[in-house]
Formats: C-alpha cells, structure tokens, sequence
C-alpha cells in the first residue's frame, strides 16, 4: 500500500466507475477541516488494484487521528483473501498516527422492493421485521468477516457523523424514462401532472441560488423535524469543490412558480452514478407541488446522463405508518424503488489497548459535540 498523487488516484476511479462521490478528491477539500490523503493497493508490479479517500480528525490534545474513509475504500470486497486488504491499510494508517479507522463498505446487504415495504408495514414495525425481497451473499460474508476480525458495526439511527445505513434507490439501467414513468406509483404521476398544470417551472440554478436554498433548508428542517446543521458556507464550499473537479457534478434544482422559487434540490453525478442529496421546499403553495416536480426532473436527467441508478440518500428504518419519520419514507416509496440496507460502517482500533481506549474516548468526544 502508498500513497498516491491526485492523478493517480483520479485515474483509478476513472476506470472503475463505481465509487461514491464522498471517495473523490474533491470531498476531501469539502471536508476542510480533516486532513486528508489517498491510497492504493497494488501489485509488485505497481499495478493499482484497489484505492481509497482517507480524511484524518486530531483528537484535540494529542497527535492521533482518527482515520475515515467515507463509503469507501474502493476494493475487492468479494475476495475471501480479506486480510490482503485490511491488514496493509490498518499497518499504514497507524504508522501515520490514526489510534482507530471507520470505513464503509460498498457492498448491499439486503433490498426490499416498493410494494413488499408498503405491504409490511403496520404499528411498531422495523424494516428488519419485513423478509428481504433480496439478500447480498457478498455483503452478509463481508460483515461476517469484519466480525470475527474485530470491526464493530456503527452508524445507528442517532450517529449523526454516518452515512445513512438504509437508503433508497430508482434503477435505472435496461429501462427507458417510460418505464422509469409507469414505476411511479399515481400519486405521484398525478403530482407530477398537477405541478405541470399548474405552470411549475424546473431549472437548473447556480451558485447564486444557493442563499435561497439555505434559506428554504432551514424552513424545512423546522418543519419536519430535523438538524443537518450545515452552514450556508459549506454548502457554497461543495458546490465549489465538486464542480471545480468536473463541470456539472453537482447541480442545484429550483422549481419556480409565478416567479417564486418553491423548492430547491442537489444533486450529484460522479462515475455514472447520481445522489439526490438535500432537499429543502417552503411551507406555502405546498399543492402545486413543486418536490414531485423537482424529483422527476432529476430522474429524467440521470436517466439522460446514463445513470445506472437513482439514489435518493437516506430513509429511516421504521415502517410504522404512526411515526413521524415514516413519511420520508413513503414519499420514497411512491417512486417505485426499493430501500437497500447497505453494509453500513464499521470501526476498529488500529492496535492496542492504548489505542482502544483512545477510540473509546473519541467516540464520547463525537457524541458529546
């Protein structure tokens, strides 16, 4: 394993399309406040076989760092071999000072169709009670193999520093935008309909908009109950960074009616993949619809940009129709998707008791900010 240059790594990621946004280089500079290198695993011959984005948090007061590596590294997660990979990470990591690493995975470990959610859910339900439409046999192996080495999964509904651990996802490959269309269930056909009727418009904005889409971020966390907690700067920062590295990578949506912005969308292209990733509307004019027509804009864009999918982030891991978050979730639903329960993030000291104990105090550091 070694470090490699950007372009390196770049060309790495180039060739292997698969990997979440958040493993680019340009998250590391949205990430300000974490150092941050990239790595590779190769060949004696130098061939790169695998690589990873590692943004590095000081534990305030000493020089350790606690080592991430967000939906990421990008390696070979079918190889039964595992400890070709872990082993030289967690020497590498430790040299440069980390006391402890998270990594996420990229493999699923189970997906439920639409229709099977809608048809499980009831009063004090999980998805977990629901049965899987489909199990990932190369995920369920990897978490046991993590397991047994001493990884602890993390990411709980409350770990507001994970990546969502359920999220929901449209496919998109082998089907046109007809059947992309006839997916959505008719409410949210009508909705989109209606938004048309009633003169919404959907355009892509610019770094300008960005002000009103705070703006609207903040009415909606309000409204439904939530904190991301992210400054207007930050989001200028992303927008910054990711369309430095690549022209159109991230895209900010605005649905206008009668000369009003109503909602405001991001979204993220990188690899062939497409991330909805925060959506903010106003309490107002709220029947005309403007999110539905936002959504299937967005659709119909990754649908054009040859997406293989559509992922739309995190839902919430209750089916019960009686709890407030289960409406993220049913609005989801309505596109005819299905919530994947990915293989989520797991977390291990790098050696040690001296280290383990660092990692215990870091994670009450983490949770007491």
């Amino acid at each position: 394993m070694r470090a490699l240059s950007v372009t390196e790594y770049q060309t790495f990621l180039s060739r292997h399309g698969g990997a979440s946004f958040l493993q680019y280089p340009s998250w590391a500079r949205v990430k300000d406040l974490w150092r941050s290198e990239s790595l590779g695993w190769h060949h004696p011959d130098g061939d790169i076989q695998g690589a990873g984005l590692v943004l590095y948090r000081q534990f305030p007061g000493t020089r350790k760092y606690f080592a991430y590596l967000p939906e990421g590294p990008v390696a070979d997660w079918s190889d039964p071999y595992i400890d070709r990979w872990l082993t030289p990470l967690l020497r590498h990591l430790r040299a440069n000072g980390a006391f402890a690493v998270r990594i996420g995975p990229a493999p699923a470990y189970r997906r439920w169709d639409a229709s099977t959610v809608k048809c499980g859910a009831g009063i004090g339900r999980q998805l977990s009670d629901i049965l899987a439409t489909e199990v990932d046999p190369v995920g369920a192996a990897l978490a046991d193999r993590l397991r047994t080495r001493g990884w602890r999964r993390c990411g709980g509904e409350d770990d507001g520093d994970a990546q969502p651990r359920h999220v929901f996802r449209v496919p998109l490959a082998g089907r046109s935008l007809d059947d992309v269309w006839a997916g959505l269930n008719q409410e949210w056909r009508r909705n989109v309909r209606k938004a048309e009727k009633a003169g919404v418009r959907t355009v892509i904005g610019t770094s300008a908009d960005l002000p009103e889409f705070h703006r609207l971020l903040r009415i909606t966390e309000e409204r439904d109950g939530f904190r991301l907690g992210r400054s207007l700067a930050y989001y200028e920062q992303q927008y910054r960074a990711l369309n430095e590295e690549a022209p159109g990578r991230m895209r900010l949506y605005l649905a206008v009616h009668e000369g009003e912005i109503l909602a405001a969308h991001t979204m993220i292209f990188a690899g062939g993949r497409v991330w909805y990733q925060t959506g903010a509307s106003a309490d107002h004019r709220r029947e005309v619809r403007p999110s539905n027509a936002l959504q299937w804009r967005m659709m119909s864009d990754a649908h054009a940009l040859g997406a293989r999918e559509y992922d739309m982030r995190g839902v919430p891991s209750t089916v019960d129709p009686t709890a407030r978050a289960y409406g993220l979730l049913r609005w989801k639903l309505g596109t005819g998707g299905q919530v994947v329960e990915t293989l989520g993030e797991w977390e291990t000291p790098t050696d040690g008791v001296a280290n383990a104990a660092l990692h215990k105090a870091f994670q009450t550091y983490l949770a007491r900010r």
